[in-house]
């Protein structure tokens, strides 16, 4: 009984989605889901379906091999900046250089979205670097937090040069020709929640003031004595603030180089035409690769670490990554099960979607609904748009339509959303450990805000969709934020008076 491109080729994501709601465990989820998809593609037979698993899943981590090796050299690459000292050396000077409250917030977040090419990295080194200079001007550690956790993952999925943006491009469908960088750069204008995101903590930390439990937070814990909460930590390097910061600038400019060079520079194609056809992946491979060739020059003859300590990085940056790269190569792998080749997803999706213009124009708001929730319930953005992703494909097609490109950046929106909300989120969790606030006050004061920026983006998806445009999604959002920011501002000068 052939079972491809029917209602029943819908199983496998929903019982992954399913289950990860259930369970809060997305690797056991995802595998679940993806042995569904065999067991249905091989008419049951369990032996030809784990044989099945395993080839797309050899053929998934083949085609995807330079997302992976380009995750393990970043890994690397923060383990070594970590280790050297910089991050240490940048709070010192902070210290001695901030002279005002906002200033200490905008030195903050300004680090937060200097270090964009990993929200790991971001959230462990701006906690760690930023804590003196923050409690000395009396910002709350759930404040510092909120503002590490909203310049962490909104930052990294709209930076090009990213963990993130590596994962986006490698999650379209196989058979796909688009270029997922492509896409992904496409995506950037309408990635509502980040973009959004990003503007309300400008406006919080201009005007200077918080609402919500964060403000009863702040009332009740400003001015506290934190030094016995402070933690020591034994870094091993000499580093200086350049040690910090001349490694990221250099692997931003060697990645893109690498992108001009994989599209053809040298043969004569032209700047635009070359970021067009470049090959994404091998590029950050050689960007970050010569990244740790100049590190290397940069920090052994000054000794700001010694041989075997940069030589130690290599495991621990490689240890860092292993879920990142577990967690694509089963949302690689259900993604390859659903195909065109096997279940044939997309041909049921298309069938349905095609034939009603209203479900069409909704699809941006229903994504970003579906993504948020399942990214709040397992705690992973990558898993979610790992899953969803080759849907929204499926639905509108093999070309980056507008509407497509719209629905991609609500997947994205959803899952950086969901992610920032939920207690089990790995990013949320880091900006906890960095910021040394607890975890549950981290959560309840910034849920508010990311719930209301939420609201405004599905607003925002919602009207976008129906018009067939991200630039006044993008627009409408940008609006509401402003009359939302006016009305807080206005009760909180009616409550002081």
């Amino acid at each position: 009984m052939d079972l491809t491109a029917t209602v029943w080729t819908l199983l496998p994501p929903i019982i992954a989605i399913a289950l990860a709601l259930i369970t809060k465990e997305v690797y056991s989820s995802l595998l679940i889901g993806i042995l569904a998809g065999a067991l249905l593609y091989t008419g049951f037979n369990p032996l030809h379906a784990v044989e099945t698993t395993f080839t797309v899943m050899g053929g998934k981590l083949g085609d995807n091999i330079n997302i992976c090796i380009f995750l393990v050299l970043l890994g690397i690459l923060v383990s070594l900046v970590t280790k050297s000292g910089a991050s240490r050396a940048y709070g010192d000077w902070a210290v001695k250089t901030i002279r005002t409250r906002r200033g200490a917030s905008f030195a903050t977040s300004f680090l937060g979205m200097f270090i964009f090419v990993d929200d790991y990295f971001n959230c462990l080194t701006v906690g760690t670097v930023m804590r003196p200079v923050t409690d000395k001007y009396n910002i709350t550690r759930a404040k510092l937090a909120y503002i590490i956790d909203a310049t962490a993952a909104p930052i990294c999925i709209i930076a090009p040069i990213s963990s993130w943006a590596a994962a986006v491009g490698s999650s379209l469908p196989e058979s796909s020709a688009m270029d997922g960088f492509s896409l992904f750069l496409q995506t950037i204008p309408m990635n509502l929640y980040a973009l959004l995101t990003i503007l309300f903590l400008i406006w919080l930390m201009a005007v200077d003031f918080d609402f919500g439990p964060m403000a009863k937070y702040e009332r009740a814990h400003r001015g506290e004595d934190l030094s016995h909460q402070e933690e020591n930590y034994v870094v091993g390097g000499a580093g200086k603030v350049y040690d910090l910061i001349l490694p990221i600038c250099v692997l931003i400019v060697l990645c893109i180089a690498g992108m001009l060079y994989t599209g053809g520079i040298l043969e004569g194609v032209s700047i635009v035409n070359a970021f067009a056809n470049c090959d994404s992946s091998t590029s950050l491979v050689l960007g970050s690769f010569f990244t740790l060739v100049f590190t290397f020059i940069l920090y052994i003859p000054r000794k700001v670490l010694s041989f075997g300590q940069f030589c130690e990085a290599f495991t621990e940056g490689f240890k860092s990554m292993v879920p990142a790269i577990l967690i694509l190569t089963l949302a690689w792998t259900l993604s390859g099960v659903c195909s065109e080749d096997y279940l044939n997803i997309g041909g049921f999706v298309s069938s349905v979607v095609n034939g009603n213009s209203m479900v069409s124009m909704l699809m941006p708001a229903i994504f970003f609904l579906i993504a948020l929730g399942l990214a709040f319930a397992t705690g992973t953005s990558w898993g979610t748009f790992g899953i969803l992703i080759p849907i929204a494909v499926a639905v509108f097609g093999d070309a980056p339509s507008t509407m497509l490109v719209m629905t991609v950046a609500a997947c994205l929106s959803g899952a950086v959303c969901g992610d920032h909300i939920s207690p089990i989120s790995d990013t949320t969790i880091l900006a906890s450990a960095g910021a040394q606030c607890n975890h549950i006050d981290h959560v309840s004061t910034q849920m508010p805000y990311a719930l209301m920026i939420a609201a405004i983006s599905f607003t925002g998806f919602l009207v976008g969709g129906v018009v067939g445009s991200g630039i006044v999604a993008l627009a409408l959002g940008i609006v509401l934020l402003v009359i939302v920011a006016l009305l807080i501002t206005a009760r909180q000068k009616k409550n002081k008076a």
